[in-house]
């Protein structure tokens, strides 16, 4: 789709239309969140104040936007062979390279063991063992199924009321012409607790990497997500947290050592860069300072410093169209998996992040229990925690 459309066939004449209007820029991405899997297309460019001659800008934006989504380059009812052919061949070059970038190949191996058959675990890039059977059928028979039943969210940002206007009347001119049913968005998810799964796969490589996934064992919930973002803060996502501090700093287990958090599955991901000796140590001492924040002593100088850090963050949301983008971008994702969802503004999220309390932070570290840990390594040993 992103190649050219109907009214644009051709890659190149469609980087010279591009070049024409300023540099702007189309692009067609997917953005798994959870559940539903998300296709975004969208078209950046400057304002028609801008325009050198006076060129009504935004109107082509929308035109090039419209073509990609809409009216993608058929050959006989079917994506361009050609077209086909080439991107599968770099869709299973970008695979098959995956094994190169241990890091990346450790999360995914270690999310296809923790998701197992739940649709939240179909990889972005799909499986390089079905890149070969693609073909441009069932390609078109994907699209067109696409556009019958996904939610179509339209978001716009820099234009006037009128543009913005005539912006959303061109795409609902769009969707008149399709035979739409469109099905509800997964809710949130989280995978069951059960007893932590240990897997290692040997490379001959430098640095033994380590990937640990935690679930709630239920979904999360709108009214958690401030106390989860500290939560995340205070353990594993900032300079300031205990993996950093204590077991990359003062206890020199990894070369790196992060938390990351998934709403849309209730999942923890614990990344680390261990030497292949002490990967039992590493996890060992992950869990440990987990425990530590669920049942120690919290200080209120560690507490409102991560606090502190991610406001600073969340202050520079709204500093550019993109920025403000992904941020509303997400909400509305949150807000179609869970009914309950509100879609927060920057400013009422940092309202809810100043009144988290100690105690909903270790109510929901408490929750967290460990279920898959994968390991890279060049040592053929066990390294479930003692």
């Amino acid at each position: 789709m992103e190649r050219g459309y109907a009214d644009c066939p051709d890659m190149t004449q469609l980087t010279k239309k591009l070049a024409k209007l300023y540099g702007a820029d189309l692009t067609v991405d997917a953005r798994p969140m959870g559940c539903n899997h998300n296709l975004c297309v969208s078209v950046t460019g400057i304002k028609d104040a801008f325009a050198l001659e006076g060129e009504t800008l935004t109107a082509e934006y929308t035109k090039i936007a419209l073509g990609a989504a809409f009216h993608p380059y058929f050959v006989d009812g079917c994506f361009d062979p050609q077209a086909v052919s080439i991107e599968k061949q770099m869709l299973k070059k970008g695979l098959e390279d995956e094994i190169n970038d241990k890091r990346i190949y450790c999360l995914h191996q270690a999310n296809r063991e923790f998701f197992g058959d739940s649709p939240a675990g179909v990889r972005q890039e799909g499986y390089l063992e079905e890149v070969d059977g693609l073909t441009p059928a069932m390609l078109t028979d994907a699209y067109r199924q696409m556009l019958r039943t996904a939610n179509i969210e339209l978001l716009v940002l820099g234009c006037d009321a009128a543009q913005t206007a005539a912006i959303r009347d061109a795409l609902l001119a769009e969707l008149t012409c399709i035979d739409r049913a469109p099905l509800p968005l997964v809710e949130n998810m989280a995978m069951p607790t059960i007893a932590p799964v240990h897997k290692t796969e040997n490379y001959d490589m430098v640095q033994a990497k380590l990937c640990m996934l935690f679930t709630l064992g239920q979904p999360m919930q709108p009214q958690q997500l401030a106390a989860v973002r500290l939560a995340m803060a205070l353990y594993g996502g900032s300079v300031t947290s205990r993996l950093f501090l204590n077991v990359r700093e003062r206890d020199h287990l990894c070369y790196y050592c992060s938390s990351s958090f998934q709403s849309f599955t209730g999942s923890m991901a614990v990344n680390s860069g261990v030497e292949h000796a002490d990967a039992a140590r590493a996890e060992q001492a992950i869990l440990k300072e987990l425990a530590d924040l669920c049942t120690g002593p919290i200080t209120d100088e560690e507490f409102e410093d991560c606090r502190r850090g991610l406001l600073s963050g969340m202050n520079g949301v709204e500093d550019s169209l993109g920025g403000i983008e992904s941020w509303y971008y997400i909400e509305v994702l949150r807000a179609g998996a869970n009914s309950a969802a509100p879609i927060q503004s920057p400013e009422q999220a940092r309202n809810a992040l100043r009144a988290v309390t100690k105690d909903e932070v270790r109510d929901i570290l408490r929750r967290l229990t460990l279920s898959v840990s994968y390991l890279l390594t060049k040592e053929d040993t066990a390294h479930a925690a003692e």
